[in-house]
C-alpha cells in the first residue's frame, strides 16, 4: 500500500527550496520521516534561548512569528507563512535558539529531521547556500563576519561567481614574452619581433618592464621618418607600461584595454611597473578567449560614420550583457564594461554631431553624464541624463557661444535617442538652456541649491551631484566638482536637509515582512525595485560619500571607500554593497527578461528562492538609513 500522507508531504515540498534541489527519491525519504506538528494560535513552538530541536521546520498552513525579548520587552522580528523555512539554527550552528517562535494563527508544520539533512547538504552543495541564505535573513546581523560571502550564495550560484570567477574566467596569457633592452637598436627589435612573429616587444631593465613597441610604433615613427632605424629602442617606446597580477581575469583584462586605450598588458609578479615581468597578454589574446569581446565593439564605435551603426553596436552591447548574466560573471565587472561602451558611443555622437556643425566649439566645453550613467551603472536601455558647461566668456560672447553648444547638445540628445537612450521625460539634458551653462553659472547653480536647500532643488541636486566627464575639458569638469564640496564644506546643515529627502523612501518591506508595492496605476501590485531598494542605497552612499569628500561616484566603489574612512562601520558598509550588487544584477535579468528597464517586478511571478533574495537585500537599507537619520540629525530638521 502507498504511504499517501508522505506523498502529500512531497507534492508540496517539491515546490519550495530548498526542497526542488534534491532528486525525487532523496526527497521522497524526507518526506517519509517528516514530522507532522499542530499548533493553535499563540501557542510557542520554541522560546529564545531553548535547547535546539531536532528538526528545522516549514509552514503548511498558517503563519509564525519570530521574536525576541530585548531587556524585558518583546520585539516581533518577522512573521513566516506557507512554505518559508524558520528555526534553522541547530542545523547551521548548533547552538541555542537566539529568537523565539509561536503561531501567528492556527498552524501546521513539516518537521524537517536535521539528522537526515546533514548528508544531504554535503551531497547538494546548492540547498546548503540556500539554508545558509534564509538562516541570516533571520539574524541579527546577517552580514557578519561569521557569514561573510554566504548571504547571497543561494539558488542563483553568486557564491560561486565571487569565488572562483577567476579561476573558471582566467585571461590566458603569453608566459614567455620576448623582450630586449633600452639599448638595442630599432632595427635589431624588428629582427627579433620578425622571427618571433610577434607584432610587440617589451623593453626591459633587470627584468622589470620599462616600455613597450609595437608594429604600430615602428610604422608612426620609423616609417614616417621621426626616427631612423639605427635609433635605440629607448628613444621610441611608450612608457610606463600599463600592468597587472598573475591572477588576471577576461572581465579585467578587458576593462584595463578599454580604459587605458592600449592593446597590450603586461603581466609582473606582483602587478605594478616596478617588479619582475612574467608575461604579456594582448588583444588578439582576448579575441581568442571570447568571440563576442567588447575591445571589438569600441572598435566599432571608433570607426562608425552614423548613428544607425552606433544603435546596431548597442544592441550587441545590449547581447554582451546578457552574454555576461548567463555566464554569471560578477555584476561589477559588467557595469564597467558595459559603462565604458556608454560612454564611447556618447564620445562618438559628440564627435559626429561637432562634424555635422561644421565648425569647432568656439570655447572649452565638457559633456556631463548623470544619474546612473554618472555612476557608471547603467546597464539596460533607459533614459539619458547629461547636461554641458563651457568655459566663462565675455557677456559679449556668451549669446553666440551658448547657441552654438545648445544646437550641438540637441543633435547629440537626439543621435543618442535614436541609438535607443530616450528622452528623459524631465528634461534633464544638454540640450535644455537651464543644463547647458558656463563654469560660473554652474558654480553659482551649486552655491543656491545647498544654501537653500527646498525641496525641488534638493532634488536636483541629488541628480547632478553625481555628475561625471565623458568628453571636452577635465580642468572644467574638476572646478565644478571642487566647487560643490566647497560649499557643502561650508554648509554642513545642507547634509541634514539631504538625509532628510533621501529618508523619504521607507524600507521596502511593511511591518508583517510583506513587499510594499504600487497601489495604483499600470504597475499596480508591482514591486518598484529602483525606487524602493536601489535608490535608498545609491542616497545613503551620496550622502555619506559627501560627508567625507570622497571624490568617487559609482556606488560600489563609495561604499568601499567609506569602509576605509569608518572601518568601524565596515560591516554595515560591506552589506550595502553587496546588496546593491544583488539588486542592480536582479533588476537587469528582470529588464532583460521582459526587454525593458527592470523597474517594476511582478513579486507574485517569483519563486520562493527570489522573494528570499530579495528580503535578504532589505536588511541594509534600513540600519543605513537608520545610520544616516541619527548621524545627520533629520529628526530635527523642519518639515520642507
Amino acid at each position: 500500500m502507498k504511504n499517501t500522507i508522505s506523498e502529500r508531504i512531497f507534492d508540496f515540498l517539491k515546490n519550495y527550496p530548498p526542497f526542488n534541489l534534491i532528486s525525487n527519491a532523496t526527497l521522497l525519504e524526507v518526506s517519509q520521516k517528516v514530522e507532522i506538528q499542530y499548533f493553535e494560535k499563540d501557542q510557542i513552538i520554541f522560546s529564545q534561548n531553548d535547547n535546539p530541536h531536532e528538526h528545522f521546520y516549514i509552514i503548511y498552513q498558517g503563519s509564525v512569528r519570530l521574536y525576541r525579548f530585548v531587556e524585558n520587552e518583546k520585539h516581533i522580528l518577522d512573521i513566516c507563512d506557507e512554505g518559508d523555512l524558520f528555526g534553522l539554527r541547530p542545523l547551521i550552528m548548533n547552538e541555542n535558539y537566539v529568537m523565539g517562535a509561536s503561531a501567528n494563527e492556527e498552524t501546521i508544520l513539516y518537521g524537517i529531521p536535521i539528522a537526515l539533512f546533514h548528508d544531504i547538504i554535503l551531497n547538494y552543495p546548492k540547498v546548503s547556500q540556500f539554508l545558509i541564505a534564509s538562516f541570516a535573513t533571520n539574524t541579527r546581523d546577517p552580514f557578519s563576519e561569521k557569514h561573510k560571502g554566504k548571504l547571497f550564495a543561494n539558488v542563483s550560484a553568486i557564491q560561486k561567481i565571487d569565488s572562483s570567477f577567476a579561476e573558471i574566467q582566467s585571461a590566458n596569457y603569453n608566459k614567455n614574452p620576448i623582450t630586449c633592452s633600452a639599448d638595442t637598436s630599432i632595427q635589431t627589435a624588428c629582427i627579433i619581433m620578425t622571427k618571433n612573429v610577434i607584432n610587440s616587444i617589451i623593453v626591459i631593465e633587470n627584468d622589470i618592464p620599462i616600455g613597450i613597441i609595437t608594429d604600430k610604433d615602428i610604422r608612426t615613427k620609423i616609417g614616417t621618418g621621426l626616427y631612423k632605424i639605427t635609433s635605440k629602442v629607448g628613444e621610441i617606446m611608450t612608457s610606463p607600461v600599463v600592468t597587472f597580477p598573475q591572477n588576471i581575469t577576461v572581465a579585467e583584462a578587458q576593462i584595463m584595454i578599454l580604459k587605458h586605450k592600449v592593446s597590450h598588458l603586461c603581466i609582473t609578479k606582483d602587478g605594478t611597473n616596478k617588479s619582475e615581468l612574467v608575461g604579456i597578454l594582448t588583444q588578439q589574446d582576448l579575441i581568442l578567449t571570447q568571440g563576442n569581446n567588447p575591445s571589438l565593439l569600441i572598435k566599432e564605435i571608433k570607426n562608425a560614420k552614423d548613428t544607425e551603426t552606433l544603435k546596431h553596436i548597442r544592441t550587441k552591447a545590449s547581447e554582451l550583457t546578457k552574454g555576461y548574466f548567463e555566464q554569471e560573471i560578477p555584476i561589477y565587472f559588467v557595469t564597467k564594461v558595459i559603462s565604458e561602451i556608454n560612454t564611447a558611443i556618447t564620445k562618438k555622437a559628440i564627435r559626429l554631431s561637432i562634424l555635422e556643425m561644421g565648425k569647432e566649439p568656439p570655447v572649452k566645453f565638457s559633456w556631463l553624464a548623470l544619474g546612473s550613467q554618472g555612476r557608471k551603472e547603467q546597464l539596460l536601455m533607459t533614459d539619458q541624463d547629461n547636461a554641458l558647461v563651457f568655459e566663462n566668456v565675455a557677456p559679449a560672447d556668451y549669446n553666440r557661444v551658448k547657441n552654438y553648444f545648445l544646437e550641438l547638445a540637441e543633435k547629440v540628445t537626439e543621435k543618442l535617442n535614436m541609438v535607443g537612450f530616450d528622452y528623459c521625460p524631465a528634461n534633464i539634458m544638454a540640450s535644455n538652456p537651464k543644463w547647458c551653462i558656463s563654469l560660473e553659472e554652474w558654480e553659482q547653480q551649486f552655491e543656491e541649491w545647498i544654501t537653500d536647500p527646498i525641496p525641488e532643488k534638493i532634488l536636483l541636486s541629488i541628480i547632478f551631484f553625481d555628475f561625471e566627464l565623458v568628453h571636452g575639458d577635465e580642468n572644467l569638469y574638476t572646478k565644478m566638482s571642487e566647487s560643490v564640496f566647497k560649499t557643502i564644506e561650508k554648509n554642513q546643515i545642507f547634509l541634514s536637509f539631504l538625509g532628510k529627502v533621501t529618508l523619504d523612501n521607507p524600507p521596502p518591506l511593511g511591518f508583517f515582512k510583506q513587499f510594499l508595492v504600487e497601489q495604483d496605476g499600470e504597475n499596480k501590485d508591482s514591486f518598484d525595485i529602483k525606487s524602493r531598494a536601489i535608490r535608498p542605497l545609491v542616497d545613503a552612499a551620496r550622502i555619506l560619500s559627501l560627508h567625507h569628500n570622497l571624490r568617487v561616484n559609482n556606488t560600489i566603489s563609495r561604499y568601499e571607500k567609506l569602509m576605509e574612512v569608518e572601518p568601524q562601520n565596515r560591516d554595515l558598509f560591506e552589506s550595502c554593497a553587496n546588496a546593491f550588487k544583488i539588486l542592480l544584477q536582479f533588476r537587469t535579468s528582470q529588464g532583460l527578461a521582459n526587454n525593458d528597464n527592470g523597474k517594476f517586478v511582478d513579486i507574485n511571478s517569483l519563486n520562493k528562492a527570489d522573494r528570499l533574495k530579495l528580503k535578504s537585500c532589505f536588511k541594509p537599507i534600513k540600519n543605513v538609513q537608520e545610520a544616516i537619520k541619527l548621524r545627520f540629525k533629520t529628526s530635527q530638521i523642519p518639515q520642507i
